[in-house]
Parts: structure tokens; C-alpha cells; sequence
């Protein structure tokens, strides 16, 4: 049986039609092909899309899902969403309304896209519908390999009303003992506060890295008032009392510097944090003798939370679902609905995540290479995990492509920058030259599994730990040892490296350890502060050169950047994304005069927007896709040789932040 998946909203990838919001907008869009209880492919339509976040119908996830196994949507047995039917229905309803169209239902809306797509006429009851926070229970609780679990959901807010599930999950039944309303959102709460720290949705991984820099007693007993534990395992939450620390402190604006009463703010925010949800599952851990956890939803990608769960000793086991957001939502209406529908084929117990795009054969690898080789040198080796350690042990930071992609927020080494872990400098030196963010931001250890216990303290309960899902403390022998990979506090969100799911990135960082006695490497996720991570061979050769790693290795070849002019960027050529547009608009200078403004930007977030020049304006209008950049400068007297280098650099820039493509001429 075939089950496709889905989540997002209602926008094509090329379309920005929204003339109203009505409530939460979709974020982290996906599609998830499950074939008899088993993924066989998962990929978030910002991978493909190559915008953050994006929650635009995912029409690239499932048509890749599809591809891989060569089927098409006539052979799809179900698709399921991951809401409710009678959400999803308002939602199309009150969007189409102002579009002037006759959708009146999902079902419809979801069939005449496919229909557009290859001529398939699904049958509407072939669609499915799945709660939100169900989904997010039966993503964490189905892939956990526990027969029983207390199964604990966290996030933000959904469309249907909750924030959070506390359930007692055994098989593919789910006894919901408690919801959490969204006016007491545990993930709207941590928002609400880092909003006063300078961040924003999808930022709340980096206060969670700013906390151990802070004192949570500074702030301890003002956060309390903004939450009250009650009994039997509840608590609520004013959301509305964040307003109130700005009488206590001084706000940072976004990209303002970071203070230390800004860490000490975000120490005590975690400590709440914990502080909660500690009181939640020691109520539900007595009341209903469960020994399991799962966790799922937004809040579940807290590592440091996660950490203080697996050191408290209160389960004997936990697992937390690693694409544990929405997107990861695609994962559980999939299994649940195919184990609902076949029980007869279970589902299997999570042991990787790369169901995203494969790397091209060598010759094909070989081929795109080729077109780039006005700005790359690269030769194929032997022995790749040899001549990589090799590199990395010399001190060179390494972008590593290799098999299919993760899907998840996070890169398990096939998407990966990799350095050495030992020098306390290199934190600053790929923050710098790669990441382009606070310089407090720690990187993850990737450990072979086998000596994850020489370097790290483990605790008794059980977790699987190759997903970066906890914080575990680094022995104190270590910390100096390991400085690249240990935070201030002396933890490290560990990822322990096994032969038997990732042979490759096993053997690099095993060829590593031969030279250097450490079997350990920096892990990071392949990409910039403005994109997603890289997933296809051409993602990689942009993001490298763009960014100063120093090499980049993909499959078997070994790649490094020429020393070029930037005159040479003149022979390449631009290319508009799908989901771009130019906008040129009159505003007014500080003395009132008009003026006109150029602009190019991405249909989703107003983060990805730039004003540029009007010639530069004007070029990317009139590119075709074939003409490189010199054909396309205006030929005009007053177009000076300085004007030209404003243009080439403004076009380059334009590349680093994905706002435009550029690719060879040839």
C-alpha cells in the first residue's frame, strides 16, 4: 500500500496570492511517500524550493517522493494531510473566496491540483484527513519502537485549537489524557520572551544555545509570574506578561549586540521551560506507570530540555522524534494511517533519515563538475574518507556530500560541514566564514558510536543519540580536549555515528580518529545563515563558492576553488527563481522628496528582500537565462566603469543570498 503525505498551505511554490491572513500561516511544508509501514522517500519543500521554512503547498516534495519510486498519483493507494477535514475546509474556503474561484473543499482543491499536474483523476476518497497533534504523537510514538509510551506533544499552536497532547499511546490507539489550548503554548510562551531578546519564530533554537552564557536567577522570579504550575500535572501560561519585561531590562533590537542581561533573560527562560514541562511528565510518569516516553512537536527540538529528561532518570526510556516540527507531522498521518489500513505490516522502528535527494552517479557528478570548472579544481580519489581525514586533520573545514539526503532540521553527515573538534578556534572560524551568526552558536560532535561513552557522560535512561536530540555532558577530562564541540557549560548535543546506517561518514571520521587518536568530528549543517541545507550536488558547489570552506567533497571527488578575478563572474549567467519577484514602487527621502525604489524578493517572509540598483533592476528583467551578465549591461554613456563594478558586485551579492541564481555560460 501507498500512502502520500502532506503538509502546508494552499499557495503554489510560484504563486503569492494571499490577500488576507486567516490565523497561523502554514511554516516547514513536506511530503512523505510510506510504502507497506516502511518511508521510502521524505523531503521538506524548502530543500527543493531552497526558501526557509517555506510553507507553500509542497508540489516539489511530492512530485520527488513520486520520482523515486517511478510511480505516479494514479498508483497512490491514500493521501493524508495533517489537520483536520473541517480546518482544512474553512481554510480553503476563506482563501478562495477572495481568489474568486469555485473551491469549496480540500478534496477538491487537492484533486484539481493533481489533475493539473499529469491528468490523474484521484478519487476524493482516496484523501484523508489526520489531527495536527495525533500526527505529532504518532510520528514520535510509531517510529519509537515501544509497544506502550506515555506520548507527550509540544508546540506552538495549531488550527484545531491545542498546543499539546499528553497521551497514552499502545499500538496505533491513542488515549488522550489532557490537551494543552493554545493560549497556554508552551512554544508560544519561549516565543513571546525571545521576541524581546531580538529573535523571532524559527530562532529559538539560538536563545536555547545563548542560555548556559546566563544566570537564571537574575531573571528566575519575574519568568515565574508568567507561569503557574497546578495540580495533577497542569499549568498556565500568560502570554501577554512578556509585554512586562521590558520595565525590567533593556530590549535588543534584531542584530543589536548581545548583552549579558539578554543571556541571563534567555538562562531563565530555559529553566522555565524545564521547569514545566519536569512537572508535567512527573505527574503523568506516576498517574499512568508508564516507563517510555515519546516526544514530538516543536518544543520536543529543545536538546538541552531533552538532556535534563534523559539525566533526571524518570523514564527508562525516551525517544524524541528528530523532525519533530510540522514537516515531521508527514511521518506520522503516513504510518498511522498505514498501520490503521494494514496491520499486518506494523511499522518499523526509526534507524536514519536519509530519504531526501540521492547524489548523481560518478560520471554524471563528473559531468556537472565540468560546467563549473572555471571556478573549481577537482579530481576524483581512491580511498574519499582517507584523503578527506587527511584534509580535516590539517585543519581545513570541509563541505561532505554524500548518499541521500536527511530529512529534519538537522545534517547526520551526508549534508554536512565537518572540521576537527579539538581546536577552541574553530567555533569562531566557521561562524565566520560559513554561518555568517553569533559567534556564541555551538557546533555538534559527531562521535562513532563505540567511544560515545569515553567522552560523554551517559545517563541510565535509554535514547537513541544519532539524531542530535540531546545534550549530554562532556567528561570533564574532555571538555579542554574536545573545545571546538563543547559549550560553555560543558555539554555538546551529541550525534553518535553508526557502520551499519552511514558506513561512509563512519569511515571518515574512523580514518580521522587513525590520525589523531580522536574519534570525533565537528558537525554542522551544509549551508549559509540565508538557506536551507544544501541538497543537491549544485546546492553544494553554490554554497561553497559562496562561503570561504575550503574544500568540498562530493561522492569520490575532492573539490577546491580557483583564484579567479571577479571580472570572471561577467561570463556567467542569471537566472530568476520560481518564487521570486521585482518590485519597483515611489517612496520618499528624510526631506520629503520622491524617489524611486527597486526591489527584488521571495514570496515568503519579508526577510528575503533586497533593494537593489535600477540597472541591476533592469537586467534581471530582461535575463533570459542564456545570456551571461556582460551581454546583459546597458550599453548607455552613463554607464561608467565604476557603475559596472557596482552591477557585478551587486550581482554576486544577489547569489550569496539566493535572491538569484548564477551558472555558467556553458
Amino acid at each position: 500500500m501507498l500512502i502520500l503525505s502532506i503538509h502546508g498551505g494552499l499557495e503554489l511554490p510560484h504563486e503569492d496570492l494571499r490577500a488576507f491572513d486567516f490565523g497561523r500561516i502554514p511554516h516547514d511544508a513536506a511530503a512523505v511517500l510510506v510504502k507497506d509501514g516502511r518511508v521510502v522517500a521524505a523531503i521538506e519543500e524548502e530543500r527543493l524550493s531552497r526558501i526557509k521554512h517555506t510553507g507553500k503547498f509542497p508540489l516539489h516534495a511530492m512530485e520527488f517522493c513520486l520520482e523515486q519510486l517511478g510511480v505516479t498519483y494514479s498508483d497512490i493507494d491514500r493521501i493524508v494531510l495533517t489537520a483536520r477535514e473541517q480546518e482544512c475546509d474553512l481554510i480553503v474556503r476563506d482563501e478562495f473566496f477572495y481568489r474568486d474561484s469555485l473551491h469549496k473543499s480540500t478534496r477538491d482543491y487537492l484533486a484539481d491540483v493533481i489533475d493539473k499536474q499529469d491528468g490523474t483523476q484521484i478519487d476524493r476518497k482516496k484523501i484523508q484527513f489526520v489531527e495536527h497533534h495525533i500526527c505529532h504523537a504518532a510520528s514520535a510514538h510509531l517510529m519509537s519502537g515501544f509497544d506502550r509510551s506515555l506520548t507527550v506533544t509540544l508546540d506552538g499552536e495549531s488550527r484545531e485549537g491545542y498546543a499539546g497532547y499528553i497521551i497514552s499511546a499502545e499500538g496505533d490507539q491513542f488515549t488522550v489524557l489532557d490537551r494543552i489550548p493554545n493560549e497556554h503554548s508552551l512554544g508560544a510562551f519561549y516565543i513571546s520572551v525571545i521576541r524581546v531578546l531580538g529573535y523571532h519564530p524559527h530562532d529559538e533554537y539560538k536563545v536555547m544555545g545563548m542560555a548556559p552564557y546566563g544566570d537564571p536567577a537574575k531573571f528566575r522570579r519575574y519568568l515565574k509570574k508568567a507561569y503557574t504550575l497546578l495540580p495533577d500535572g497542569k499549568f498556565s501560561i500568560n502570554l501577554a506578561w512578556s509585554t512586562a519585561l521590558f520595565e525590567f531590562m533593556t530590549p535588543r533590537k534584531k542584530g543589536g549586540p548581545i548583552t549579558q542581561e539578554h543571556k541571563d533573560l534567555a538562562a531563565a527562560l530555559q529553566e522555565a521551560l524545564e521547569t514545566i514541562v519536569m512537572h508535567v511528565l512527573n505527574h503523568y510518569r506516576q498517574a499512568t506507570g508508564h516507563t517510555k516516553l515519546c516526544l514530538a512537536g516543536g518544543v520536543a527540538h529543545n536538546c538541552s530540555m531533552n538532556g535534563k529528561i534523559l539525566y533526571s532518570g524518570l523514564f527508562d526510556e525516551v525517544f524524541v522524534q528528530p523532525a519533530a516540527h510540522d514537516a515531521g507531522n508527514t511521518l506520522g498521518a503516513a504510518l498511522l494511517l498505514s498501520q490503521r489500513l494494514d496491520k499486518d505490516k506494523g511499522t518499523e522502528t526509526l534507524r536514519h533519515l536519509y530519504w531526501g535527494t540521492e547524489i548523481g552517479s560518478s560520471d554524471d557528478l563528473n559531468d556537472l563538475l565540468h560546467q563549473w570548472d572555471d571556478l573549481i579544481d577537482y579530481e576524483k580519489v581512491d580511498d574519499v574518507a582517507k584523503s578527506t581525514a587527511k584534509l580535516i586533520a590539517d585543519g581545513a573545514v570541509i563541505g561532505w556530500v554524500q548518499g541521500r539526503s536527511e530529512f529534519g532540521p538537522r545534517a547526520l553527515g551526508n549534508r554536512s560541514i565537518l572540521a576537527d573538534p579539538r581546536p577552541a578556534e574553530n567555533k569562531n572560524i566557521i561562524n565566520e566564514m560559513v554561518k555568517k551568526r553569533e559567534g556564541y552558536r555551538p557546533f555538534a560532535p559527531s562521535v562513532l558510536e563505540e567511544y560515545v561513552g569515553d567522552y560523554y557522560e551517559m545517563p541510565d535512561t535509554k535514547a537513541p543519540l544519532s539524531f542530535m536530540n540531546f545534550v549530554l555532558r562532556t567528561k570533564e577530562d574532555k571538555q579542554s580536549l574536545l573545545g571546538a564541540v563543547t559549550h560553555v557549560d560543558g555539554t555538546a548535543r551529541v550525534q553518535t555515528v553508526s557502520k551499519e546506517t552511514n558506513e561512509k561518514y563512519w569511515s571518515l571520521i574512523d580514518e580521522f580518529r587513525q590520525l589523531t587518536g580522536i574519534p570525533v568530528l565537528l558537525n554542522t549543517s551544509f549551508n549559509n545563515n540565508v538557506e536551507p541545507i544544501v541538497d543537491s550536488e549544485e546546492d553544494a558547489i553554490v554554497s561553497f563558492l559562496t562561503t570561504n570552506i575550503h574544500y568540498l567533497v562530493i561522492g569520490d571527488y575532492i573539490i577546491k576553488k580557483k583564484a579567479i578575478s571577479k571580472e570572471q563572474y561577467m561570463h556567467m549567467v542569471p537566472e530568476r527563481l520560481i518564487g521570486s519577484e521585482l518590485k519597483q514602487s515611489i517612496g520618499y527621502t528624510e526631506d520629503g522628496k520622491k524617489q524611486n525604489i527597486h526591489e527584488i524578493r521571495m514570496h515568503f517572509g519579508n526577510k528575503y528582500s533586497k533593494v537593489i540598483p535600477e540597472a541591476v533592476f533592469q537586467m534581471i528583467e530582461e535575463s533570459d537565462g542564456h545570456k551571461p551578465l556582460a551581454e546583459l549591461v546597458p550599453e548607455k554613456p552613463e554607464i561608467s566603469k565604476d557603475t559596472k563594478e557596482i552591477i557585478r558586485d551587486t550581482f554576486i551579492d544577489l547569489w550569496s543570498l539566493r535572491l538569484i541564481k548564477l551558472k555558467p555560460a556553458k
